[in-house]
């Protein structure tokens, strides 16, 4: 009869067919989005570099040794990347290592690192598979003898052959920007050690700031909380203005000869009579994200 529709019945040669056009889809698919997601993990490549680098970028200070808590999120006894599995040192004393150093720039700014915080490719942070976080280091390139001191707060590099990963400042600080990786020497620091001491770097020249020692009486003395030392004057006037620009009143920038003969201007809060009104400063400064302070006395 007209309009009678025959069973559609699905011989062999019509599933061999159909399975492989699905299966062309389906490779079809899994080589956009190969192409499309790039190598896994950050591997330092050059597509990292900002488009607008800040001028006062050689400015930025090293990260200052100080005490703190363990991150409640990136300390986990072991965890797996990409089918690997890391474990994570229960204590940094004594830790040094010697490979090579990449750096992540742009696709990670602003992202959530390991730690929790945010990730700032113009702080002088870093991230490591095994140390602890936070944990702070000295990288030396030894293809130069340039020295960075870092705050390693992330996890990486997962790629082998690397052992850490630099944020943008502070692989641009031991010039291995344009390079992508060097060879490094790392030594974990610690706010006890000499060697450890905040360096502030203007143009090439890399400064070291001694800053005051803490006497036996120093419960009774005024406290102030330097966050930078420079010796470019307008650099640290730039720091005390945006200070003033979050709250804080009592900003001052001193002036104090160096070894090198190049005075640094001290760029400090205070003074702070009450330890509860450092401690305050302190809170408001993390707050801010403002990792790179230290306590001192006059």
């Amino acid at each position: 009869m007209r309009g009678t529709r025959r069973p559609f019945v699905w011989s062999s040669e019509r599933i061999a067919v159909a399975l492989a056009v699905v299966g062309f889809l389906l490779a079809s698919l899994l080589v956009l989005l190969v192409g499309c997601g790039g190598s896994p993990g950050r591997t330092g490549q050059m597509d990292g570099h900002p488009s607008a680098v800040p001028p006062d970028l050689a400015s930025i200070p090293d990260a200052v040794p100080r005490f703190e808590p363990p991150s409640r999120y990136g300390n986990p006894p072991e965890y797996e990347v990409f089918g690997q599995r890391y474990r994570t040192l229960v204590s940094s004393d004594g830790f040094e290592q010697q490979g090579l150093a990449s750096w992540y720039g742009t696709k990670f700014h602003g992202r959530r690192t390991s730690s929790g915080e945010p990730y700032d490719m113009f702080a002088m942070t870093a991230a490591h598979r095994e140390l602890p976080l936070p944990s702070y280091v000295e990288v030396t390139n030894l293809d130069n003898g340039k020295r960075v001191v870092v705050r390693v707060n992330d996890r990486g590099p997962f790629v082998a052959g690397r052992v850490i990963d630099l944020s943008y400042a502070a692989a641009h600080r031991i010039d291995m920007v344009e390079k992508g990786v060097a060879p490094v020497h790392i030594r974990v620091v610690t706010p006890d050690d000499d060697e450890a001491r905040p360096l502030r770097v203007a143009g090439t020249e890399i400064l070291d700031d001694p800053g005051p020692k803490q006497p036996d009486s120093a419960e009774t003395e005024p406290r102030f909380v330097q966050v930078g030392a420079f010796a470019d004057r307008s650099a640290a006037e730039r720091v005390r203005d945006d200070l003033h620009s979050l709250g804080f009143a009592d900003v001052r920038v001193t002036a104090l000869s160096s070894t090198s003969g190049t005075p640094l201007h001290r760029v400090r809060i205070g003074p702070l009579e009450d330890p509860s009104a450092v401690r305050d400063v302190e809170a408001r400064l993390q707050q801010a994200a403002l990792q790179d302070y230290r306590i001192v006395i006059d």
